[in-house]
């Protein structure tokens, strides 16, 4: 094995041991880029000082977990996917009298804000809760804030209005110097939380589990754990929506769901 390799393994073990997060599965050639990365931003040269730094700062550990999460996101991000949702999903969750909605690996919320906005558009937002987690406690604690940069809403407007959204957007945030400030009531039935899908287990039953562009990040052993806490998260005839590049094909548990909009990765719970 490489010396690079036989670093990579010790540091993540270390982290493992000491922080008790779990990388030890991710994505190897997506690891190293991340892993050089905090290197260089800390002055570093070796992946064995790094090792040495992460496990004695507590400041240190926390740039090198937010440079190893994957932070990619926008509001209504895949307009065609929150698309398919309004048609195929919105009808089915109207029968329910209360609907719970995990978002895992939620990021900084741009996601979750779609969501509530799609929901109190079709009626539905005053009787569901959302539940956004994520393991990296700073994303969440902007994803809470809710305040994105105001550059970004000409983007999201247009993003929105190609998920079929049926008012102004700018109805939803105000404008404040750089900032758009999303409106509180947005938040009102949003529950922020951390949670490690890797380690940590099911806390709930979901009618509708959001986990979009984490799975690639992860190896076939990772991902079929998380595939398995999902699937036992998720009710009977409940909703899963995956990423456009992760699919449910060559898993224990491809059988146990069927196609509600393939192109979209939007599967139903049959068993």
């Amino acid at each position: 094995m490489p010396l690079e390799e036989i670093e990579i393994h010790l540091l993540l073990e270390g982290i493992y041991r000491y922080y008790g997060l779990d990388f030890r599965n991710y994505a190897l050639a997506s690891l190293k880029r991340r892993i050089w990365k905090t290197i260089h931003a800390e002055n570093l040269t070796t992946i064995s000082g790094l090792q040495e730094k992460v496990l004695h700062d507590q400041e240190c550990m926390e740039r090198f977990l937010l440079n190893l999460s994957v932070h990619v996101t926008s509001m209504f991000r895949d307009a065609s996917f929150y698309l398919a949702f309004r048609k195929t999903v919105i009808p089915l969750l109207k029968t329910y009298p209360f609907i719970r909605i995990w978002h895992a690996g939620c990021s900084t919320g741009e996601e979750v804000y779609s969501m509530a906005i799609l929901l109190q558009e079709e009626g539905l937002y005053h009787r569901s809760r959302l539940y956004a987690t994520d393991m990296n406690e700073m994303v969440l604690r902007k994803a809470k804030d809710g305040i994105f940069p105001l550059e970004l809403m000409q983007k999201y407007t247009h993003n929105y209005l190609q998920a079929g959204g049926t008012t102004y957007f700018s109805e939803y945030y105000t404008a404040a110097y750089d900032s758009a400030i999303f409106r509180s009531s947005l938040k009102e039935n949003i529950v922020f939380s951390p949670h490690n899908l890797v380690t940590d287990s099911s806390f709930n039953e979901f009618n509708v589990i959001l986990c979009r562009n984490v799975l690639i990040y992860f190896d076939k052993t990772l991902q079929q754990r998380v595939h398995h806490l999902l699937y036992e998260s998720l009710i009977r005839f409940g909703i899963l929506g995956l990423g456009r590049q992760e699919t449910l094909k060559f898993t224990p548990y491809e059988k146990q769901y069927e196609p509600l909009d393939a192109r979209e990765k939007l599967y139903r719970r049959i068993s």
